[in-house]
């Protein structure tokens, strides 16, 4: 792979069998092309952040390298979710699995389906700690 960068991915699932959401996605992601998982973070459950009344969500972060640009390796994502079930209705909804970039290497993009990095990142303390938690076993302290 030439030009790859890491990118952190937000895993979410509140509907079906929550586990096995993430764990397809995982998956499905190391089998994206040009792209390999290097970490994920403990799962974690969480209640929803907005929207409507609905179950807590199991999260995972997750850390992959690649060599796609942020376009082409949101579609990749796009179409695990859909795979795996996903129905696009209403904003913040539940979904059987929700996939998130959440940073992709240094990159500040802001178009209309995509800004990296992830707006709500501040606003989301579980993402924070699942990306300190893959930076810590990354680059343990000596």
């Amino acid at each position: 792979m030439s030009l790859v960068e890491r990118v952190y991915v937000a895993l979410g699932s509140n509907e079906g069998d929550r586990a096995a959401y993430l764990n397809k996605a995982r998956e499905a992601v190391g089998k994206i092309p040009l792209t390999k998982v290097v970490a994920t973070s403990s799962v974690e459950e969480t209640e929803p952040v907005g929207g409507p009344p609905q179950g807590r969500y199991l999260n995972q972060m997750l850390l992959a390298e690649t060599a796609l640009d942020p376009s082409r390796f949101l579609k990749a994502l796009q179409k695990i979710e859909n795979d795996q079930g996903r129905v696009r209705g209403e904003r913040w909804g539940p979904r059987t699995l929700d996939l998130d970039i959440v940073r992709f290497g240094t990159r500040r993009l802001r178009e209309t389906d995509l800004i990296i990095p992830h707006p709500q990142l501040a606003n989301r303390p579980f993402w924070q700690r699942e990306i300190e938690e893959i930076e810590r076993a990354l680059n343990p302290k000596d």
